[in-house]
């Protein structure tokens, strides 16, 4: 639950457009809104960004405090975020830096807001720093204007498409820079970073979501109204079934990514691509005729 100020300063900020007052006065400011890790609500924070080309750049630092702000704890067990500039408003994937990248991007903020540096300097613990990545999809991809369920579900299925080619693209990279080291180099191997975990857990979440969905409500309407569906919708609830097995055992890799096994884990998201991409292709071919005919977001009730 927000704290008082913070209640404030949600209210000030959506009220004005995210103008606000007080210590936050003409400073960057966002809201992040991240799913409780042991509660599974919603939590609202608002806190200060620097721009970077990979995204916003928001910082775990607690005023200096010994300990990790608890919207850093929730994003790590859900990736998937909101965020609210004032002028935008829009899903993104919060990604822990690790390493070099992460002093990189730390120096970046500090260059930007100084008050970071002190931040670090008056605590023992490394200040996480999270690019926002906007999850939208790519320019040209996707339906467009979203008129009808048809189009909906192609933008739902272009948003999954983009995110597990780019968990398999950085799962390329992870293989390219173990293959890169030096003879001799005695350190281990480096393991699955959280690069790799936050855009797949995103992924995993998502595709949950979408799936049970269909299941719940939009099959058995189809099935009602469209009698003829009903080998097509079998087969699709039995894929759906097959990838849920396949998420998970993806998901149960990445509980300790310190002790995943990389080969592993690159076979199972081989599979799950190979499930998913022949699911979403059928689903479409068999769907999307029917579902153009139905407008989105529906209109009120006649």
């Amino acid at each position: 639950m927000s704290t008082p100020f913070d209640q404030q300063v949600i209210e000030e900020f959506r009220a004005n457009g995210g103008k606000v007052g007080g210590p936050f006065e003409g400073g960057d400011l966002l809201l992040l809104t991240t799913t409780g890790a042991r509660s599974g609500e919603e939590r609202t924070t608002p806190l200060g960004y620097v721009r970077h080309e990979r995204g916003l750049l928001v910082v775990g630092s607690r005023l200096g405090g010994p300990r990790h702000p608890a919207w850093y704890h929730n994003l790590l067990a859900t990736p998937l975020v909101r965020v609210e500039t004032g002028t935008e408003e829009y899903e993104a994937v919060a990604v822990p830096a690790e390493g070099e990248d992460r002093d990189r991007l730390f120096s970046h903020v500090v260059r930007a807001a100084p008050g970071y540096g002190e931040y670090q300097r008056n605590t023992d613990r490394i200040l996480p720093v999270v690019v926002l990545e906007r999850s939208d999809p790519a320019p040209g991809e996707g339906p467009g204007t979203v008129t009808n369920l048809a189009d909906k579900l192609v933008e739902v299925h272009v948003w999954l498409r983009g995110q597990l080619r780019h968990v398999s693209a950085e799962v390329d990279a992870h293989f390219a820079a173990r293959a890169s080291r030096q003879d001799g180099d005695e350190r281990p191997a480096p393991g699955l970073g959280l690069q790799i975990r936050q855009h797949c857990l995103a992924f995993c979440r998502t595709l949950e979501f979408h799936h049970t969905g269909e299941d719940a409500h939009v099959f058995p309407a189809m099935e009602a109204a469209h009698p003829r569906l009903k080998d097509a919708l079998t087969r699709l609830r039995s894929e759906h079934r097959t990838v849920a097995r396949l998420q998970r055992e993806l998901a149960a890799l990445l509980t300790d990514i310190t002790r995943a096994d990389p080969e592993r884990f690159r076979d199972e998201l081989e599979r799950m691509t190979e499930e998913l991409t022949a699911h979403l292709d059928y689903e479409e071919e068999q769907l999307i005729p029917v579902l153009a005919e139905i407008p989105f977001p529906p209109g009120p009730p006649a």
